[in-house]
């Protein structure tokens, strides 16, 4: 196992690294899907190990030898958010299992943060309290990141942990595994708004505080990121309806 571990961390690798090896039998789950994430307690701290999903025939080669792997790039993308002054949990470190000519399991290990919402309370509850300044928050956070050059590639509703702290909303980024660093167009922003929310009512907050901090009007940024939004949503649905056939093709 290749454990790689941030200097601020470590006096604790040893602990980390009997913790990634009893993965399966201690901790607390937060989470389980393809990935699995749980909590543990290391130095009066709660840290978050987050298991990905053994990859496939294909993966295991070139994780092993041409791509660096989800672990990796997780921990890598989390540094530079930090440089960049973007929120994220804290990068602690990541660990791979390989093997000569392919790849095993690999985790990505941060501090755990509590925030009080993430985005998708926003998309299920349009009563959600502070609901617009919330969204108009979130919004300029999201200039924010593409001023800075940043292309979250996974901005959907879960991944984004939103803390209030009075009238503050701060906001940090999660599953950062899929990012690109370089200078955004027009239409590279309004695409980035396309995972997060069907509601138009929504979109419509959003394109009304864009279109307040870059040259565009209001109507532009609309018809722009609702175009994209649509666009979003029509390709999820045909997916959703393809596996739903497969799915019945199987049973017969």
């Amino acid at each position: 196992m290749r454990i790689i571990i941030s200097s601020k961390y470590e006096f604790e690798k040893a602990e980390i690294t009997r913790l990634i090896n009893n993965f399966n039998a201690e901790g607390e789950i937060l989470f389980k899907s393809r990935n699995k994430i749980k909590l543990f307690e290391v130095g009066g701290r709660t840290i978050n190990i987050k298991s990905f999903k053994v990859p496939n025939a294909v993966n295991k080669i070139a994780y092993k030898f041409f791509r660096k792997s989800k672990a990796e790039r997780s921990f890598t993308y989390a540094q530079i958010l930090e440089k960049k002054g973007v929120g994220t949990p804290l990068p602690i470190g990541y660990a791979e299992e390989t093997r000569s000519f392919s790849f095993g399991k690999s985790f990505y290990i941060s501090e755990q943060i509590n925030a009080e919402l993430t985005f998708r309370e926003l998309v299920t509850n349009p009563k959600y309290p502070d609901h617009e300044n919330i969204l108009r928050a979130f919004t300029r956070f999201t200039f924010e990141l593409h001023e800075k050059e940043i292309q979250f590639l996974d901005h959907s509703p879960g991944n984004t942990l939103i803390q209030k702290h009075g009238d503050v909303y701060s906001f940090f980024l999660v599953d950062l595994n899929r990012m690109n660093f370089k200078k955004l167009t027009f239409d590279e922003r309004m695409l980035n708004f396309s995972r997060l929310t069907p509601q138009k009512e929504m979109v419509a907050v959003m394109a009304s505080e864009y279109s307040q901090l870059i040259d565009k009007n209001e109507s532009e940024v609309f018809e722009k990121m609702w175009f994209y939004t649509r666009q979003f949503q029509e390709k999820f649905k045909r997916k959703k309806e393809l596996k739903k056939k497969l799915k019945f093709w199987k049973k017969g």
